[in-house]
């Protein structure tokens, strides 16, 4: 999921969705539609319209370190010409997990997970070799203390809420 279009139109319900699926991913439409108070087709029809727009996309979320991946870093890169252009490409990568453009003191930054430390030395000499990369930063993951997925819906009514009661 990459998308940097502007927000798609959302509404109470859809931001109810997306509240509930942060929350438990695996709910079934059926209890998810029993809790708004609509039909599990009305559930099922506004998953879909938010998963082909790339708001949702509901996966297992996992810790790297603790499949086995050793060695994680944050790069950070300056660029000469377009960061768009070194965002792509690294956004094609297998080790890269997130890629953004940024402001500031990097130009892009992407979160790389590899095998071991000497997979990793082998995926910044790539990145340092990337046309336009004049120069980076690499800050290696010691410890996962906290991934968190469920940051909320902008607008969202209160959670618990049915839906004909929040629009009372």
């Amino acid at each position: 999921m990459a998308n940097s279009e502007p927000a798609v139109r959302l509404d109470d319900l859809d931001r109810r969705i997306i509240a509930a699926l942060q929350e438990k991913g695996r709910i079934p439409f059926s209890q998810l539609a029993r809790e708004l108070g609509v039909s599990e087709a009305t559930i099922r029809n506004r998953y879909q319209r938010l998963e082909d727009a790339e708001v949702v996309e509901v996966v297992g979320v996992t810790n790297p370190l603790s499949l086995g991946f050793e060695s994680s870093a944050l790069v950070g890169l300056r660029v000469a010409g377009s960061p768009m252009d070194v965002a792509r490409e690294l956004a094609a990568w297998k080790e890269a997990m997130y890629v953004v453009v940024t402001a500031g003191q990097f130009d892009v930054v992407a979160e790389m997970i590899c095998r071991d430390r000497l997979h990793l030395v082998e995926v910044v000499s790539r990145v340092r070799q990337l046309e336009g990369v004049v120069s980076t930063e690499t800050l290696v993951y010691l410890a996962l203390v906290k991934q968190l997925y469920n940051w909320g819906v902008p607008g969202a009514p209160e959670p618990g809420l049915r839906v004909a009661e929040a629009e009372a």
